[in-house]
């Protein structure tokens, strides 16, 4: 058999122009560039970032509202800009009167830089893969900044944190604050 540099580039453009149309036709996908918050007719300005020690709790349910103990896709404020953010994944761990308090989920591998990371004082930890991540990779929680995300503000709900990681993320947000 040999070998034929049109079929291999009939074959690589037929990939790329495949891949190209699924992206544009695929359901809405999260930007990677920074983004001015969604407006939505009622929305109350961002409070800013919850501090102090929240109440944690673990109560997903089967119902169509967003519950504690969930990952949930929705709007993140920067830390240095709240009028601009991305749309993330956040794992949902209590409530602050009509707010959800959540905790920014990345697939970016932290564990390379955690020295770095902590002297700018941020810290994670891993939390495995699930449904939130279409491609399946590996995520980590931040778990010294909790996020207040408005429920009308979640756009999919991705799937119940595992209950024991749910903890070990829990105790990681207290020792944090």
């Amino acid at each position: 058999m040999a070998f034929s540099w049109k079929t291999l580039l009939t074959d690589v453009a037929s990939t790329v122009l495949r891949d190209l149309l699924r992206q544009k036709t695929s359901s809405r996908r999260p930007s990677r560039s920074p983004a001015q918050r969604p407006s939505s007719s009622g929305a109350t300005s961002y409070p800013g970032d919850f501090t102090g020690n929240p109440s944690i709790e673990y109560s997903p349910s089967d119902s169509p509202t967003p519950d504690p103990g969930e990952v949930v896709w929705g709007w993140v404020p920067f830390e240095e800009d709240h009028a601009q953010g991305k749309d993330r994944p956040i794992l949902l761990i209590g409530r602050d009167g009509g707010w959800l308090l959540g905790l920014p989920l990345t697939s970016k591998d932290h564990d390379r830089d955690a020295a770095q990371e902590a002297r700018a004082g941020r810290y994670w930890i891993d939390v495995g893969t699930g449904a939130w991540d279409r491609k399946g990779r590996p995520s980590e929680a931040r778990v010294d900044r909790i996020v207040r995300i408005s429920p009308d503000g979640v756009r999919r709900t991705g799937s119940a944190m595992d209950h024991q990681v749910f903890q070990q993320v829990a105790d990681a947000v207290r020792g944090a604050h």
